[in-house]
């Protein structure tokens, strides 16, 4: 089936031919100065050949993620790595008078900073993305509360994550490549649970990286057990999704919708029914 699919080019390099004749372009200018053409194009999905490998991703800001194989990808923190020369661009930004030409041409230094920073992320996340949906039929994530965390003392590391773009790259490419997407719910005990025994372990702080199961015995990495858990958890909602049962079941009415008066007469919505 065709799809709509947006696709942006800016500056120099960057061109490359649409798939097909577009059916609306938007020029935008951001911050940074840099004008972008965003084309609508109908495209068809690009089906990757099957593959039997499943995959449940654990997101953190130690290690950006972790793979329920193991893997273990390292948090490339643009932002961090940027922080020194943006304080210095921002404070001479402040030293400028308001209103002038000066403040101008420092204001958009620091947008195109930022812009750079962004782009290197975004180019990151691309390429972790595509790599982890041609490698696996199907994956599956944690659905994160980012915007609680936001307002934390965490929010710079996880404003500099920036988990909701590269599962919202997972998600898109999953769709476009054939493969299977899925989150699961945030309130899941990933951290809690041995992957192995099923048995179910006390809360444990964010500094212990690693505990041992009292009824197997077996000492678990606790992000590498995490992404096991949202790996079992994904293929049991993905299962029941596919068995469920296409016949509704009965829906108990909503409190004084429909019922019966102490004398026995029913009622519809709290009033007598003739």
């Amino acid at each position: 089936m065709p799809r709509s699919e947006t696709s942006k080019s800016g500056g120099p390099g960057r061109s490359r031919p649409l798939p097909a004749t577009p059916t609306s372009v938007t020029v935008t200018l951001d911050a940074a100065g840099r004008y972008w053409a965003s084309f609508v194009v109908e495209t068809d999905p690009e089906i990757l050949p099957g593959l039997d490998t499943e995959t449940g991703i654990d997101l953190g800001l130690a290690h950006f993620a972790v793979l329920s194989d193991g893997r273990k990808v390292a948090a490339p923190k643009f932002l961090r790595r940027a922080e020194k020369k943006l304080k210095r661009m921002q404070k001479a930004l402040s030293r400028c008078e308001k209103g002038s030409n000066n403040r101008s041409k420092a204001r958009k230094k620091v947008a195109r900073q930022h812009a750079r920073v962004a782009d290197q992320r975004r180019d990151w996340h691309h390429k972790e993305s595509t790599k982890i949906i041609r490698d696996s039929q199907a994956v599956y994530v944690e659905d994160l509360a980012v915007s609680a965390l936001g307002r934390t003392r965490l929010a710079k590391s996880v404003y500099d994550a920036g988990w909701s773009q590269f599962v919202g790259m997972l998600e898109y490419k999953a769709v476009k490549h054939g493969r299977h997407f899925g989150r699961i719910g945030r309130f899941e005990p990933t951290s809690q649970v041995c992957a192995v025994c099923g048995t179910k372990d006390g809360p444990k702080p964010l500094h212990v990286r690693e505990w041992t199961c009292g009824a197997c015995g077996i000492v678990h990495d606790r992000d590498v057990n995490a992404a096991r858990n949202i790996l079992a958890a994904g293929r049991a909602d993905r299962l029941n999704a596919c068995r469920a049962p296409v016949r509704r079941a009965s829906v108990p009415a909503q409190r004084r919708e429909a019922g019966t008066h102490r004398d026995g007469h029913p009622t519809v919505a709290g009033i007598p029914a003739p």
